[in-house]
C-alpha cells in the first residue's frame, strides 16, 4: 500500500501493510482502533487506508487494561452481593455481635479471639499520645477530626523507634498501640481536658457478647468504641446509642481493594512502615468519591432544615448538576447492606429524632425520584446528625475503622515482597 492512500482497503492488504494476522484486524476494530466496512459484493470486509497507514506508523496499540486487570490476591476480604465477608465472616453478623477489636484482630491474624481468653492489650503510647497533642496545637479549633488524626498518625510513627519492625507480631502491635492512640489524642467534643497519657489497657477477658450493648454503654478500659464516643459527643450514649457506634466501626473495618486500600497496599509493598502505609490510605480517604463522601452527606443534611426541604435540596442539587452523596455504590448495584444495616441501628437508638425525620426524607425523596438507594456513607452522616455527633464525625469514624483493614493488607504485602508496580499505557507523543 502506498504511504497516503486513502480509500478502503481488503483485509490482506491491510495484514500486510501491519505486519500483522487477518484475526488481528479483526480484534483491533472490536477496539475501536480500525473501521471496517462490507465490500459491495458482501464477501469481502473492508478498512479504512488512513487508519491503516496510521496505525502503521506509530505502532501496534498496546492492550488498553481494564478495571480488573490489576488483580491482586488477597484473603483479607471478599465482597459479597450486597456486603463484605471478613475472612469469611458476614460483615453485617459481625457487626451486631462483636467487638470493633476483636473484628481487627480478625482481619490482622484470621481469626476471632476465643471467649473466655485473655485479651491482647489495646494501649496507647503515652509519649506518642503527648506527641500528638502537641502537634495540633496550631490547628483551628474547628478543625476537623480527619485533619487531626493525619497529625496524630504522623507524630506516633516518628515517636516509634520500632516503627520499620515489619513482622507479623509487631505489626499487630502497632496497630493495636496506633488506633488506640488516634482516637486517645482526638480533643474531647465537650471542650474538656483530656490526659495525655491515657490508660486503654483492653478488658482482661473477652466481652460477654450475649450483654454487649449494656457493656457498650460504659466506660469499659480498652475499648475503642466507647473511648472514641466522649470524642465525637458531649453527651452520653444510652447502650443502644453506644452499640450503634461500635456497629458503624466493625462495618467500616475493610472493604476489600477500595481505592485508599490499594493506596495503603502500595506502600506497604514497597515495605513502608505502618504509619506510612495508614498515612498514604489518610490521604485517599479525603476524596469525595471515597470516605469524602461522608463529608459531603453530612453537609446535605445540615443543609435540610426540615423535612419539608428534602425536595428542594434534592431538587437544587440535581438541577446544578452535582452527585447526591450517599447514593449508590459502584460495587453494590442493589443496595449497601451496610448502610441499611447501620441505618436501622439509628432508627431504633433514636425513633423520636427530628434529625431522623429529615434523612428519612431525603430517603423517601430518593425513592419518588428513582435514584440509587442509600449507601454507607449516608448512614453515617445520618447517624452523626441524629446523635449530634461533632462535624466530621462519620469520616473519623471511617478512618478509625478502615486502619485495622489498611494493616490486615500491609501484613499480605510485607509477606509477599514484591513492589507493586502497574504499567501505564502511553498515550503521549512519540520521541524523535
Amino acid at each position: 500500500m502506498e504511504a497516503g492512500q486513502t480509500g478502503w482497503i481488503d483485509a490482506a492488504a491491510a495484514a500486510e501493510r501491519l505486519g500483522v494476522k487477518t484475526a488481528t484486524l479483526y480484534a483491533y476494530v472490536s477496539r475501536g482502533v480500525l473501521t471496517r466496512r462490507h465490500a459491495p459484493d458482501g464477501n469481502r470486509s473492508l478498512f479504512n487506508a488512513a487508519e491503516v497507514e496510521a496505525l502503521a506508523r506509530r505502532g501496534r496499540p498496546r492492550h488498553r487494561p481494564g478495571p480488573s486487570d490489576l488483580a491482586i490476591e488477597s484473603a483479607v476480604t471478599r465482597i459479597g452481593a450486597d456486603r463484605p465477608y471478613y475472612r469469611g465472616h458476614d460483615a453485617i453478623e459481625l457487626a451486631t455481635s462483636e467487638r470493633f477489636e476483636d473484628v481487627a484482630e480478625l482481619l490482622w491474624t484470621g481469626a476471632l479471639p476465643d471467649q473466655g481468653s485473655a485479651s491482647v492489650p489495646w494501649q496507647p503510647s503515652a509519649e506518642a499520645v503527648r506527641t500528638a497533642i502537641a502537634a495540633q496545637s496550631g490547628l483551628r479549633p474547628d478543625a476537623l477530626p480527619i485533619d487531626r488524626l493525619a497529625l496524630i498518625v504522623a507524630a506516633h510513627g516518628v515517636s516509634d523507634p520500632m516503627r520499620f519492625q515489619l513482622d507479623p507480631e509487631a505489626v499487630t502491635a502497632t496497630g493495636r498501640m496506633l488506633i488506640a492512640g488516634m482516637v486517645a489524642a482526638l480533643p474531647n467534643a465537650d471542650g474538656s481536658a483530656h490526659s495525655e497519657a491515657p490508660n486503654h489497657s483492653a478488658h482482661s477477658e473477652a466481652p460477654d457478647h450475649s450483654a454487649r450493648d449494656a457493656a457498650l454503654g460504659q466506660s469499659a478500659p480498652g475499648h475503642i468504641a466507647a473511648a472514641l464516643w466522649p470524642k465525637l459527643s458531649a453527651t452520653a450514649p444510652t447502650p443502644t446509642q453506644a452499640a450503634t457506634l461500635e456497629a458503624a466501626l466493625i462495618l467500616l473495618a475493610d472493604h476489600e481493594l477500595a481505592a485508599s486500600t490499594l493506596a495503603a497496599r502500595v506502600a506497604a509493598s514497597v515495605e513502608a512502615d505502618p504509619y506510612a502505609v495508614v498515612m498514604a490510605g489518610l490521604g485517599v480517604l479525603t476524596g469525595p468519591k471515597h470516605g469524602g463522601a461522608a463529608l459531603a452527606a453530612e453537609r446535605m443534611l445540615a443543609a435540610t432544615a426540615d423535612p419539608a426541604d428534602a425536595a428542594r435540596v434534592i431538587a437544587e442539587r440535581l438541577r446544578s448538576g452535582e452527585r447526591i452523596p450517599g447514593l449508590g455504590h459502584m460495587v453494590y448495584k442493589t443496595g449497601d447492606a451496610r448502610g441499611i444495616t447501620l441505618m436501622n441501628l439509628v432508627r431504633t437508638a433514636w425513633p423520636d429524632s427530628a434529625r431522623l425525620a429529615v434523612a428519612e426524607a431525603l430517603v423517601s425523596e430518593r425513592s419518588v425520584r428513582r435514584l440509587p438507594t442509600l449507601n454507607i456513607d449516608f448512614a453515617l452522616a445520618a447517624f452523626g446528625a441524629t446523635a449530634g455527633l461533632v462535624p466530621g464525625a462519620g469520616q473519623a469514624i471511617f478512618a478509625i475503622a478502615r486502619t485495622a483493614g489498611w494493616l490486615a493488607h500491609a501484613l499480605e504485602e510485607y509477606q509477599r515482597q514484591s513492589p507493586l508496580r502497574p504499567r501505564a499505557v502511553y498515550v503521549g507523543p512519540d520521541s524523535d
